[in-house]
């Protein structure tokens, strides 16, 4: 029977061999807006998908060693952030068949302001993946859509090399992304968001490890376009910033989405034991919780007493005995008790333009008026505009780094939980300074950056590993 099959096979072979016309790949597949279009959804969803990675907040683990996340210890394993480097390559490589297929004149059809406006966002999200990628691991291989991603030839560009990249891509987004979009496409980036993430990414190139401090002019005046334009603003009350009704609001400029229609995990994950059947996952780290100044902002973004189910226990009750994080239990108690929740989870905010403003105003020209007004509307939110020690208006009396660490303060304090800290920590090289002093020894330098995983270093042997880790190559 099986000669007889193999018989079969032989004489067919020649129609085996054709080419397969119903075959749908990157070449023949984005040939509509909408197609295209796709590629952007499965790029957010590979991140924020279920379980997937920036949905849940200890799953990367790498945020574990700030000093705002309950028991963040220093001790990173050659593992450690293995999936954040696979998940956004994943991403990236959503996104550059769309790209290809604009530059190959795919959508002939299609008006040349809309390809523009469909490149603008391909090139937003491709520059947004890299900048996460380039701040957690320094060189990263570029892969674009002219680069054979099977190839291992493939090396690490130089850091500066993806900047200058990350910044074309993102200057290109700047000037082609609409202003404001319609009602159903309130999710999407405005060119005042590609604006505060170009603010963001000079700003970063100005610090550790370019210190190219030319980059703080460009990071000042990128900043005071968005704050300029009057697209967006502080929502006035902070026990309002992340209430739901703000979600398409005046403050969050671009964020990752729940939904009644998709709502990605449960929010027990934000909830102590003994409130809805929390399962605890992410707490403050105690040191920094109780350090938090006594003000409105306080209450409005940390969890310290169970005022929401009626309880009142504090946090000195729960099992942990450290607050937790109320950014992301403003959902109704029904819904937290069904577990489920539709807040979305912020990527960049206003609050987040004014303090970049601020800090680069005062690294150009010292702490003028202009940077003391941007950050204190921040401050006023915080205190109710009650004069509060712990908290104090910014003075053009302060002396320049005064003012730079006050700022890094206030970014420490209104972005908690955000997955900013990590950043600004790593940047102004602090971690040193701001662990917990029972973690101090297991600090280094090599801290900094992640290990390059593994399996991607025995694959090709052209990459590098990060120093302090382990390279499994000869």
């Amino acid at each position: 029977m099986l000669s007889v099959v193999l018989l079969l096979f032989t004489a067919r072979c020649t129609k085996l061999v054709e080419k397969p016309t119903d075959f749908v790949g990157p070449d023949n597949f984005y040939n509509s807006p909408s197609q295209i279009e796709s590629a952007f959804t499965a790029s957010m969803d590979v991140l924020f998908g279920g379980w997937t990675f920036y949905d849940w907040y200890r799953y990367p683990q790498i945020f574990d060693m700030d000093d705002q996340v309950y028991e963040g210890d220093l001790v990173i394993g050659d593992d450690l952030g293995n999936d954040c480097w696979a998940k956004h390559y994943r991403a990236i490589a959503d996104i550059n068949p769309a790209i290809k297929a604009l530059n190959d004149g795919k959508l002939a059809t299609t008006s040349q302001e809309d390809q523009d406006i469909l490149m603008a966002q391909a090139k937003f999200l491709r520059a947004w993946n890299y900048f996460m990628l380039v701040r957690y691991y320094g060189d990263v291989p570029l892969i674009t859509e002219t680069t054979d991603a099977t190839s291992t030839e493939i090396t690490r560009a130089p850091v500066a090399e993806v900047y200058d990249f990350i910044v074309n891509d993102m200057l290109f987004a700047t000037q082609h992304l609409p202003a404001v979009w319609g009602s159903d496409d309130r999710a999407r980036p405005t060119a005042d968001v590609s604006k505060a993430m170009l603010a963001k990414i000079y700003i970063t190139m100005a610090t550790a490890p370019m210190n190219d401090a030319t980059n703080y002019v460009k990071a000042r005046d990128m900043a005071k376009q968005v704050m300029d334009a009057g697209n967006y603003s502080l929502v006035p009350n902070v026990a309002d910033v992340f209430k739901l009704e703000n979600e398409f609001g005046s403050e969050f400029m671009w964020s990752f989405h729940n939904s009644p229609e998709e709502y990605v995990i449960e929010p027990q994950i934000w909830l102590p034991g003994e409130m809805a059947g929390g399962w605890g996952d992410v707490s403050c780290e105690k040191i920094w919780g109780e350090a938090y100044p006594d003000e409105p902002r306080r209450d409005a973004y940390l969890l310290l007493v169970d005022d929401k189910f009626g309880t009142g226990t504090t946090y000195l009750d729960w099992w942990k005995s450290a607050p937790y994080v109320r950014k992301y239990l403003y959902d109704t108690n029904e819904n937290l008790e069904k577990n489920v929740s539709y807040q979305c989870f912020p990527i960049i905010r206003y609050a987040d333009v004014l303090l970049l403003y601020a800090e680069a105003e005062n690294m150009v020209s010292g702490p003028t008026q202009a940077a003391c007004d941007a950050v204190n509307q921040i401050v006023n939110r915080a205190t109710g505009g009650v004069a509060n020690p712990a908290d104090p208006l910014f003075t053009t009396s302060m002396s320049k780094e005064e003012f730079d660490d006050a700022v890094l303060q206030q970014r420490n304090l209104e972005l908690c939980f955000e997955y900013d800290r990590w950043f600004d920590i790593q940047r102004k090289r602090i971690l040193d300074k701001v662990c917990d002093p029972d973690y101090l020894q297991n600090f280094s330098v090599d801290d900094y950056l992640l290990p390059i995983p593994q399996k991607d270093l025995r694959l090709n042997t052209k990459l590098t590993q990060n120093p302090g880790y382990t390279d499994p190559t000869p």
